[in-house]
């Protein structure tokens, strides 16, 4: 399947499977919900759950690396597993890694992420631009290179970031939106290879009429946004609107049944609310 560029695997997916992302996060309160142990057997269980209910209905699915981190080598191996089974069954995998780093140090967290015979390898990664957007050029260069994607955070849906996101920059515009000029200027030579992250609140402020690329979404069910939120937010950029769902659908669990039923119900409402 890999031989397909990214956006072509991307576009095809979401029209088969929808535009519904969710999250595997498994953090202490959820394993608890679960009456799994905090261990990374524990995870095991999750991530298995997960899988068995999300492959062949969801399109993308997005484990949040840093739950697996938590438990060392043993967690990470568990994440391994996860993203070789999820993608040897078609589905889509974004790492929810953010990294951002500058010169070898980042090109090393693409290599772990985005090369082929990595033991992480995904599709596609989130990472940060706030050390300049141009400390991820050789990312976006291997990720070409690799027929992977990118998901740069733009604006995010935390409080706490909109003080340095949307400050003004010395040309006027704000940070966030420097970012989303950059990420659609690079789609012009490759595109939808840089993927943005904007929260799903009323108040991103951001101007997205140039940008035609994916959207990772992030805030819908947990943080408060619903599938009309979204239609009115994205109103000029539903094609690659990417809706993240995490807790909300993991709430469901431990069934699988029940897992994959909250999910599918999600997907085709987001279907019918954003055609």
């Amino acid at each position: 399947m890999s031989h397909h560029s990214w956006s072509d695997r991307l576009r095809a997916a979401v029209a088969a499977r929808g535009r519904l992302c969710v999250g595997i996060d498994p953090h202490p309160a959820l394993l608890e919900a679960w009456e799994l142990p905090r261990s990374a057997d524990g995870l095991e269980v999750f991530a298995e759950l997960c899988v068995e209910a999300f492959v062949g209905e969801v399109a993308i699915v997005k484990p949040q690396v840093a739950f697996f981190e938590a438990y060392g080598s043993a967690g990470y191996a568990v994440l391994e597993r996860t993203v070789g089974v999820l993608r040897d069954a078609g589905t889509l995998v974004i790492a929810d890694a953010k990294r951002g780093d500058i010169g070898t140090t980042m090109d090393a967290y693409a290599q772990a992420w985005l090369e082929p015979d990595s033991p992480l390898s995904s599709d596609a990664v989130t990472v940060s631009p706030y050390l300049g957007f141009d400390s991820l050029g050789e990312t976006v260069d291997r990720a070409v290179h690799h027929r992977r994607g990118l998901f740069v955070l733009a604006r995010t849906s935390n409080a706490e970031g909109s003080a340095l996101q949307q400050a003004q920059t010395s040309s006027g515009e704000s940070v966030a939106q420097s970012i989303v000029d950059a990420a659609a200027t690079r789609n012009r030579v490759d595109a939808d290879t840089v993927g943005l992250v904007v929260g799903a609140t009323r108040d991103h402020g951001l101007d997205l009429s140039t940008y035609t690329g994916p959207i990772l979404a992030p805030g819908l069910g947990a943080q408060g946004a619903t599938v009309a939120d979204l239609a009115e937010i994205f109103r000029d950029s539903r094609e690659l609107l990417l809706p993240n769902s995490s807790r909300g659908v993991l709430a469901a669990g431990p069934s699988a049944t029940a897992l994959r039923d909250a999910a599918t119900r999600l997907r085709d409402e987001i279907e019918a609310g954003l055609a």
